[in-house]
C-alpha cells in the first residue's frame, strides 16, 4: 500500500550504497525484499527468500548476472526465473521456479522499489545531492514535528541547518521505524557534508525522544 509521502513507490536506498556486484537488504510496504546490482550495473528487486530452503536472498551473493542463494547456490535472473541449481548442473530449472520481483527506478542517485502497480515514475529529486542514509526508531509524524516541518508533495521534509538546507526523504520501515535519506541543497563540501550529517542526527534523537514519550502516555 503506498504511504503518505510517497505513493507506490519507496526510496529504499541511495545508488552509492549498492556498488555493482553486490546485494542488500530492504523493504516495502510489499515486504522483505533482496536489493541487488549486477556486474554490468543493472539494479533488481527480488522478494527475500529463495524457494527452495525459505533463506534470505539478501544473504546471498551476485555472480555476473545473477543473484545467488548462500545455502545451495541456486541463482536467479533479474525476472525472477531460476537459472542454475549446482546440485544438479545438467538440469535446466523449470518455470515454476522463480522469486517475485518487484519494479525499481534510480533517478537522481535514489533507489526506488514500487509498491504494488506504479501508477507514475517516481519523482524527481533534481538539484539535491544525496549525502547518506539512517534509521529512526520513530515514524513519521514524530520526524515531521522534531524537523518542524510539513512533508512536501513529493515525500521532502526541510529543515534549516547552519551548512544550509537539508531535505529528508523518509521510507517506512518494520516495528515502526523510518529510513531516513540527507539530501543536501546546493554546496555538497566537506564542511557542508559534516554540517548536515550532525543535523540529521541531532534530529533524529529528537524525534526518538517524542517517539519514546508518546508510547509512555
Amino acid at each position: 500500500m503506498p504511504s503518505d509521502t510517497t505513493g507506490f513507490w519507496t526510496p529504499v536506498a541511495l545508488s552509492r550504497d549498492l556498488p555493482a556486484g553486490t546485494v542488500i537488504p530492504a523493504w516495502t510496504a510489499a515486504g522483505s525484499i533482496a536489493l541487488w546490482r549486477s556486474a554490468s550495473g543493472r539494479i533488481s528487486a527480488s522478494a527475500d527468500r529463495c524457494p527452495h530452503r525459505g533463506m534470505r536472498l539478501s544473504h546471498g551473493f551476485v555472480r555476473g548476472e545473477a543473484l545467488s542463494c548462500i545455502y545451495h547456490g541456486w541463482s536467479y535472473g533479474q525476472a525472477g526465473n531460476c537459472l542454475r541449481i549446482p546440485a544438479h548442473p545438467g538440469l535446466t530449472p523449470p518455470e515454476t521456479i522463480r522469486v517475485a520481483t518487484h519494479d525499481v527506478e534510480e533517478a537522481d542517485s535514489v533507489i526506488w522499489v514500487a509498491v504494488g502497480t506504479p501508477v507514475s515514475k517516481p519523482p524527481r529529486l533534481e538539484g539535491l545531492i544525496p549525502l547518506r542514509s539512517l534509521t529512526a526508531f520513530a515514524g513519521f509524524a514524530a520526524i515531521k514535528v522534531a524537523a518542524g516541518s510539513k512533508a512536501s508533495p513529493d515525500g521532502l521534509v526541510e529543515i534549516d541547518a547552519s551548512s544550509g538546507t537539508i531535505c529528508l526523504l523518509l521510507s517506512a520501515q518494520e516495528d515502526g521505524r523510518t529510513l531516513i535519506h540527507v539530501l543536501l541543497k546546493g554546496d555538497a563540501g566537506l564542511p557542508a557534508g559534516i554540517g548536515a550529517s550532525r543535523a540529521a542526527e541531532s534530529l533524529r534523537r529528537r524525534a526518538e525522544d517524542l517517539q519514546k514519550k508518546e508510547i509512555a502516555q
